[in-house]
């Protein structure tokens, strides 16, 4: 039984060439190339409408009383833990799999799990089916990557990985929007049941849409398909997919990218988890208006993704190296420059947080895996990917920790009269009311007040190492 599973989900064997004409070559390459395109820009997109969900539900839980908050931060841990675990072992599986089984598998499973939780109101059942939602979740990626890898040459793939690595971006807008009016209009158990049912069916899509290796269709490898086997390694390669992956993990420079990928993650996850309280807080900006400010910095992530991979191959000869050193100055500085601004700048802000995001999503291309992708080989690509991803999100666990400790170290609470005023200090009552916890007594309210002091140091100084070991990888290339 174990060995027919495993043999599903097992990469084909080489077909004999097809045809010896270019032409039939040709239309078949193209046509699953655009397919595989497709489905792995639009499909990995859809595995975030059923991970985010649980940010739309989490309200509506509270309100309810089914969960605190407490609980909600141990669910939410069980996912991110598994899911960093999950992301190397099912990239080293990637390399060995076949891709349209096993990404549309997984979905399907994610989907399932999304359902049965719509269902329960047990603590424990969501913390063990959401920490298994984490393990089909992790699925995604690496195997996207290896799918491009596989269908596209060296010189292609810069410009394809930086779109797909955009469709993130736009499963989280599709989460926010779609999961927040149904749950509105039905219920918190439709932000589980919702994402579910249509992610089940995008499952069975991307089964069909998706595809193997070239060579089990009986095509050439890609890159003899578009002449560009300088410094590809698939080609007369003559080690075992098991040695490629070794090589991968013995490869010091992939370590060096995890662990500054790492570092990145913690820029990315302090402003995606805290930016917005840093608004309302520190700034004095409304929900709606650092709402929005932080909707254009998820726009301007998705603008930098997107055209991070055609920046490299079009003005750089496919070379990530100077990109990702122009955009991790930029990265830092709009860091600094978001934390130094006084108050009532609203377009310094702006500005400061959408070139943040445009030069993340770059980042996120170039340190997030195709950096990586490119010290390795095509058969190796998820094994690189899914170093990659679990050094990245154990990042991203370990900023949230840090940065609540930080914050909570900095709070002090002041008290205001009741004309709404510190007795220091003439900051308004709506100041007052963005913040956390104000309560009357005997005239006076009192107000925790939080100092962002030490994490933006904590986010710039992760920021900074994460440059400082990008460009000790500088003149890194394939081993042979």
């Amino acid at each position: 039984m174990v060995r027919r599973i495993l043999g599903f989900f097992k990469a084909g064997p080489d077909s004999p060439p097809i045809s010896d004409d270019p032409k039939v070559i040709e239309k078949l390459f193209e046509r699953k190339r655009m397919s595989v395109f497709l489905s792995v820009t639009f499909g990995y997109g859809f595995f975030y409408v059923a991970r985010i969900n649980f940010s739309v539900a989490k309200r509506p839980l509270l309100d309810a009383g089914i969960f605190d908050n407490t609980e909600m931060g141990i669910i939410g841990s069980a996912l991110l833990g598994v899911y960093a675990i999950g992301k190397l072992l099912n990239g080293i599986l990637s390399d060995r799999a076949n891709i349209a089984r096993f990404m549309s598998t997984a979905l399907l499973l994610s989907a399932a799990v999304n359902l049965v939780l719509g269902s329960t109101t047990m603590f424990w059942a969501f913390v063990l089916l959401w920490g298994l939602n984490g393990l089909f979740q992790s699925v995604g990626s690496a195997p996207s990557v290896v799918s491009l890898s596989q269908w596209f040459s060296r010189r292609e793939i810069g410009t394809r990985y930086g779109v797909w690595s955009a469709s993130h971006g736009l499963g989280t807008a599709v989460t926010f929007i779609f999961t927040s009016v149904v749950v509105a209009t039905f219920g918190w158990r439709w932000a589980f049941w919702g994402p579910g049912a249509v992610c089940f069916v995008v499952a069975l899509i991307m089964y069909k849409t998706m595809a193997d290796r070239p060579e089990t269709y009986g095509l050439p490898n890609v890159s003899v398909y578009k002449n560009d086997v300088s410094g590809e390694q698939a080609v007369g390669d003559t080690r075992t997919v098991g040695q490629q992956q070794l090589e991968v993990l013995r490869n010091p420079a992939i370590w060096i990218l995890g662990v500054a990928s790492a570092m990145m993650y913690v820029a990315r996850y302090g402003i995606n988890n805290w930016g917005q309280l840093f608004l309302q807080q520190t700034k004095g900006y409304t929900l709606i208006d650092s709402g929005s400010i932080m909707g254009a910095y998820t726009l301007a992530t998705v603008a930098g993704a997107v055209s991070s991979g055609w920046i490299s191959d079009r003005f750089f000869n496919s070379s990530r190296n100077v990109p990702a050193l122009l955009m991790g100055i930029f990265n830092i500085a709009s860091l600094t420059v978001l934390f130094l601004a006084p108050p009532d700048n609203l377009w310094i802000d702006v500005a400061a947080l959408v070139v943040f995001g445009f030069v993340l999503g770059g980042l996120l291309a170039y340190l997030g895996g195709l950096m990586a992708v490119d010290l390795s080989s095509k058969r190796a690509a998820g094994t690189a990917m899914g170093m990659i991803g679990g050094f990245s999100y154990v990042g991203a666990a370990v900023q949230d920790t840090i940065t609540g400790v930080l914050l909570d170290g900095s709070k002090v609470v002041a008290e205001v009269d009741m004309a709404g005023r510190f007795p220091s200090a003439a900051d308004s009552w709506e100041w007052m009311r963005s913040g956390a916890g104000y309560v009357e007594r005997l005239g006076v309210c009192s107000h925790d007040v939080y100092s962002y002091d030490s994490a933006f140091h904590f986010w710039i100084g992760a920021a900074v190492v994460s440059l400082l070991l990008t460009l000790t990888v500088w003149n890194a290339k394939p081993r042979s």
